[in-house]
């Protein structure tokens, strides 16, 4: 486990797969996570998912779960990594959201960032994010990340189109 203010960041567990179905289907959870077509997820994919996450032995895939009360409320990870370039994309949500705004998925990205950067030995993290995602957006500056483009009107949602925004953090702006 590493461990932040409010957070620390976990193995996923089975039970955790009913709470974690309930946020990934949430439509506006979907929304800013998802940018193809918000298809709702079956209990068996999450299964499915969570089984997988111990199979493999490259996976970087953290529940996060508060200090104060040890709730499951989100998830984050790497998506990839490109080890030849010391390149890592991650990934982040917090589900439950009453915990939304008040600084748990930023202190469980700065977590992570811990880990990547003084634990895998990664040069860069990046991520991708909606332009409509204002409140990540804020978070992610928060820890440091800049950004290194826009993919104009890539995103196609509730009848009009968005930016898709990379943000960037190389190892020595950590």
């Amino acid at each position: 486990m590493y461990t932040g203010q409010k957070v620390r960041l976990r193995e996923y567990r089975k039970e955790d797969t009913e709470r974690a179905l309930h946020y990934i289907n949430d439509p506006e959870i979907k929304r800013l996570l998802t940018p193809g077509i918000p298809y709702l997820n079956t209990l068996e994919d999450e299964r499915k998912w969570v089984e997988g996450l111990s199979a493999k032995a490259d996976n970087y895939s953290f529940a996060i779960e508060t200090l104060e009360d040890g709730k499951y409320i989100g998830g984050c990870g790497l998506n990839s990594i490109d080890w030849k370039n010391s390149v890592a994309v991650v990934g982040i949500f917090i589900g439950d959201k009453n915990y939304w705004g008040k600084g748990y998925g930023t202190d469980a990205m700065e977590v992570l960032l811990k880990f990547i950067f003084e634990q895998m030995n990664i040069h860069k993290v990046k991520l991708n994010v909606f332009s409509y995602n204002e409140r990540a957006i804020k978070s992610y500056e928060k820890c440091g990340f800049k950004v290194e483009g826009v993919l104009r009107q890539e995103i196609f949602r509730d009848g009009r189109y968005y930016d898709e925004i990379i943000m960037g953090l190389l190892k020595e702006e950590y």
